[in-house]
């Protein structure tokens, strides 16, 4: 998503946030998850940013909703964007989406793919374990391939030709994915392009977004800020700068004024 929103919008300053205090999210309780993502959010208004982007499948789940209600300022989640993608991909109406068990227990996959078109059948599939094995630097390798084998092999039976990553972590997964599918054909959707090219067209149509100046990228976690760069420069190869330690906030980014 950083990535994303760097090459989108190369001259916006960013405040990205990691929750790892209650990482990972997808095992709790939604209820759990929408009190500590509105923390979140409430914290990065009085940082005064001009956009949130709930940077997580399960917090958009449990919190896009409320924190739209209870905050002026534009939110973006990323569930809306890869399902709007989906649909317009799709070619025989058949949609899957692997997510955490707190996405797919909300059922806002499903909601967001048939409001874009009801028409649209959707196979909705819990995949934590593929969380743990982006974590341990295995995104890239035969363990992967093993794990996701037999989700493919579901997908693909059921009829999907379109497969939606709904969780963060699972877009690292790509190449072992790829190999997985082989000549087969089904469309996948990663939701971080979708998602700021969104972000993008809401700052543009609100007339916010920064045409010059150079991008300030401010790491902040709520725990563990070793393990934090050390997991990011694993996943990531970026020279990435030592993050700061926040006292009681979130999982997400901001887009600073």
């Amino acid at each position: 998503m950083l990535h994303e929103l760097h090459r989108r919008l190369p001259h916006e300053a960013v405040l990205y946030v990691a929750d790892l205090a209650w990482f990972p999210y997808g095992p709790r309780r939604l209820s759990e998850v929408r009190r500590r993502a509105l923390e979140i959010v409430e914290r990065f208004i009085e940082l005064d940013t001009k956009l949130v982007v709930i940077a997580c499948n399960s917090a958009t789940a449990a919190a896009l909703n409320a924190a739209r209600e209870r905050f002026d300022i534009p939110i973006v989640g990323v569930i809306s964007p890869g399902a709007q993608a989906a649909v317009e991909l799709t070619a025989n109406g058949r949609v899957a989406v692997w997510s955490t068990e707190a996405t797919l227990t909300s059922g806002e996959y499903v909601h967001a793919i048939k409001e874009a078109n009801p028409g649209v059948a959707v196979l909705g599939v819990a995949a934590p374990e593929l969380v743990d094995i982006v974590e341990s630097g295995d995104a890239d390798s035969i363990r992967a391939e093993q794990a996701l084998s037999p989700l493919v092999e579901g997908a693909l039976s059921w009829g999907a030709d379109t497969l939606v990553l709904g969780c963060t972590h699972y877009p690292l997964l790509t190449r072992a994915l790829r190999r997985v599918v082989g000549a087969r054909a089904l469309n996948v959707v990663d939701s971080a392009a979708t998602t700021a090219a969104r972000v993008e067209r809401i700052l543009s149509v609100n007339r916010l977004r920064a045409e010059r100046g150079s991008a300030a990228v401010e790491l902040m976690v709520t725990a563990s800020p070793d393990r934090f760069l050390d997991s990011a420069r694993r996943l990531f190869g970026d020279d990435l700068s030592s993050p700061g330690l926040m006292t009681l906030p979130p999982a997400g980014l901001a887009i600073a004024r």
